[in-house]
Order: C-alpha cells, then structure tokens, then sequence
C-alpha cells in the first residue's frame, strides 16, 4: 500500500514514521518496521520516498522472515484489511503535523487545499 503526503509538515518524514511508532533499520536501503508483538515477526514494514511536493510511504507486512538464504523476498501483504487499517493510523497520525501546501514562489504563507464546487451548482 502506498501512502502519499503532499504539502509542508513540522518534521521530516524519517522522524514523521517514527512518530508512528516505526524503528530504524539500516541495510543496503533504509526501512523501518514496527512489530505486532514480542517476536520479530509478524511486522509491518516500510519504505519512505520523496515525490514531487512530498512523500510517500509504502507499506506491507511481513508475516515471516525469507524462508531462503541470500535473499530477501518475503511472504509480504501489501493490501487488506489489516494493511489498510495500518495505512489509516499512519495517515491519521502524520496529518497531525501538517502545516500547510508547498509554498508557491513568491507566496509566504501556507494555503490550505481548495476544492472547485462550482461544478455541482
């Protein structure tokens, strides 16, 4: 599942997902993971990427470790309830620290989204 934050937040995604209860974890690529319980495993498991006006976390879980030597392909879920419902408390969570779109040039303060309802009478 991929979840996208567009516009200005008070910290930086890193410290945004950690904030959703997400640790650090550093190999070839950094992710961070937040367990279920008191083993390892089953864990959700993400991704965090910079787009255009800001970011993107993409999200599964890891129900166990790769089963196979020398890779790392897993028995992941990227989508369902459970996924989703991770997806929503991550999302209800960080829309806390947002402050406003991405300044336009020449512009100084924050605007909130508009929407066009002209359309509907």
């Amino acid at each position: 599942m991929k979840l996208r934050f567009i516009g200005q937040y008070t910290l930086p995604p890193k410290q945004l997902i950690r904030k959703c209860g997400y640790g650090e974890i550093q190999t070839k690529t950094v992710s961070y993971a937040r367990r279920l319980g008191a083993l390892i495993y089953p864990r959700f498991h993400c991704y965090l990427d910079v787009i255009p006006n800001g970011f993107q976390v993409n999200i599964h879980l890891d129900q166990k470790q790769a089963s196979y030597t020398g890779h790392t392909a897993h028995s992941g879920e990227y989508d369902g309830e459970v996924v989703e419902r991770e997806g929503e408390r991550i999302r209800l969570i960080i829309e806390t620290f947002w402050i406003g779109d991405v300044l336009v040039k020449d512009d100084q303060s924050p605007k909130k989204p508009r929407v066009d309802l002209s359309q509907f009478g």
